[in-house]
């Protein structure tokens, strides 16, 4: 009777200390996400902006317009907990632009299956990244929301995409996504005239200065 109990306080142990596959989820609040999200925020697991292999989503067709050199309000909810980091990029020609999602470092799972140790967070983030290693956490707070301002680059960019990505540590592997979810907001960027254009990303081009008047 004791070895029956014993094996049933472990077994529960095990299933405890297991990482759920596809627990994690978050709600892109603001800006308004480029698809349509239910109340966990999916379909959100497959790169670069959400959906799934089976199901790509329904787009909204919400363009959000920001001015260049602006910042960004990003507000986002967290439905179900997984600790991890969040990482904010912005695409201006392509989708494709927007970076691999992070490195990961994995442990072998009970079952064999890898399960995420970390992910790679850039200190120094450069284009596409804006931010890096945001709103880390490792402690369960039901339906946490966070938020930030983001500076927008000075760019002209009729439909770019500004990609918010969760990476989760101590996770099972998904099948789409691995170890990060997805979310997009399309944008569009209209420059400060007021401000040089930034020439790093794709598609700008440096305002020219007036010509000189010949004496």
């Amino acid at each position: 009777m004791k070895l029956r109990l014993y094996a049933a306080l472990a077994a529960g142990a095990v299933m405890l200390a297991a990482p759920v596959a596809g627990s994690a989820h978050f709600i892109l609040m603001q800006p308004k996400s480029a698809l349509e999200e239910n109340q966990l925020g999916d379909p959100q697991k497959l790169g670069p902006c959400g959906g799934t292999t089976a199901n790509a989503g329904t787009p909204t067709g919400v363009v959000t317009e920001v001015a260049g050199g602006a910042l960004l309000h990003v507000h986002v909810k967290e439905t179900i907990y997984h600790p991890g980091h969040f990482r904010i990029a912005l695409s201006v020609l392509d989708r494709a632009e927007l970076p691999a999602d992070p490195e990961d470092v994995t442990k072998d799972g009970p079952n064999g299956k890898p399960i995420s140790v970390s992910g790679k967070i850039d200190p120094n983030p450069k284009a596409p990244v804006l931010v890096d290693g945001l709103w880390e956490h490792h402690e369960r707070k039901p339906a946490e929301e966070f938020e930030t301002d983001v500076k927008i680059p000075n760019i002209n960019c009729d439909h770019c995409s500004l990609q918010v990505i969760q990476f989760m540590e101590n996770h099972g592997i998904n099948t789409d996504g691995r170890f990060t979810y997805h979310h997009c907001a399309d944008l569009k960027i209209t420059a400060n005239p007021k401000m040089p254009i930034e020439s790093g990303w794709p598609g700008q081009v440096k305002a020219k200065g007036k010509p000189k008047k010949k004496t």
